[in-house]
């Protein structure tokens, strides 16, 4: 892709109040005039979660890099993005895995046309025109390699010897984003294989933030208006489904008491909505004797569990729904 839409970003002042709640504030932040190929696209039904407000302030000036760290799930990934979007950042990513090394995030030389030439790495690129690097998984990734990362967390300019030694400074609005499902200090509950622990200078350099499952609230506003065809009651009974199962994936029952063990599968608010949508969709199988809501619930997340899991899941269901013919608000099709 050209660089040519980063080369001519331009840098805007913006009331934070007014970007991100609609109401003028007098405190300003800076971004940018307007998106580029890079900006990700802003998602009109996306709920904003409360963390949002302290990542506003980490966005609002140069300041140390952000971790940001949570279950799976919860929207780690998606709440960096949506917060870009609304600043016309650019976000340039890249995913963690035990083969990543140093020169996938800086660049490379590639032949092109007959010719050596450098090929920018997305750490390079969002360090030389501004914009946000957003690391995925650290928390899969060598601690050996990450130790190259040190001197640009501390705000050094990058050296690239490749590049017949080209030095390139931070762009003022340059921000480094890492997300993780552990704080880097290894998984201690068993459900994240593979993590490693982190370098403690190296995990000393950020300024950490967690990020929970959504508020009960919060979901429910989301269903009301992705799902409004089917019932109140419904749409509650799978936030609270989805709650539940959360709980079982961390290892605790509904009392928030440690079972000792967990579940190897969890509901995302992406897997929420999606179980939502199919059980709209699958709701004239209720006519031939098939519950929609157990039908649906297996294909947004319980073929992906265990057999054992996949019929915990369902026992629950059963006990957490009305009768097989519970009719919706709108279409009187049954819906469990």
């Amino acid at each position: 892709m050209s660089h040519l839409e980063l080369e001519n970003l331009q840098v805007m002042e913006m009331d934070a109040g007014t970007v991100f709640s609609g109401q003028p504030s007098g405190r300003m932040i800076q971004g940018f005039a307007a998106p580029c190929a890079y900006t990700p696209d802003p998602d009109p039904d996306y709920q904003f979660h409360e963390t949002m407000r302290e990542i506003i302030v980490w966005f609002m000036q140069q300041a140390d890099p952000l971790y940001v760290f949570g279950p799976t799930g919860s929207g780690k990934t998606s709440l960096i993005r949506q917060l870009a979007a609304k600043l016309n950042y650019p976000v340039l990513d890249v995913t963690g895995h035990a083969r990543l090394e140093f020169t996938d995030l800086v660049g490379h030389l590639s032949l092109e046309e007959g010719r050596m030439t450098f090929q920018y790495g997305p750490l390079a690129l969002a360090l030389k025109f501004g914009g946000l690097f957003l690391l995925n998984e650290l928390d899969l990734l060598d601690p050996a390699t990450l130790s190259g990362l040190n001197g640009i967390l501390d705000g050094d300019p990058l050296c690239i010897p490749e590049n017949s030694g080209e030095v390139i400074k931070p762009h003022p609005l340059f921000r480094f984003v890492a997300t993780a499902n552990t704080n880097g200090g290894s998984d201690e509950t068993g459900l994240y294989q593979g993590t490693l622990r982190q370098n403690l200078a190296f995990m000393d350099r950020f300024w950490l933030c967690e990020v929970d499952y959504p508020a009960k609230e919060a979901e429910l506003r989301l269903l009301a208006r992705t799902a409004s065809l089917l019932p109140e009651a419904v749409r509650e009974t799978m936030v609270e489904f989805a709650g539940e199962v959360r709980r079982l994936f961390r290892g605790f029952g509904d009392t928030q008491t440690p079972l000792g063990e967990s579940i190897e599968v969890t509901f995302s608010t992406r897997t929420l909505l999606r179980w939502a949508d199919l059980t709209l969709r699958f709701q004239p199988l209720a006519h031939q004797g098939v519950q929609p809501v157990s039908y649906a619930l297996d294909r947004a997340l319980g073929f992906r569990a265990t057999r054992e899991t996949r019929s915990m899941l369902h026992e629950l269901a059963q006990r957490m729904f009305p009768s097989a013919d519970a009719p919706t608000g709108a279409q009187n099709q049954d819906v469990s």
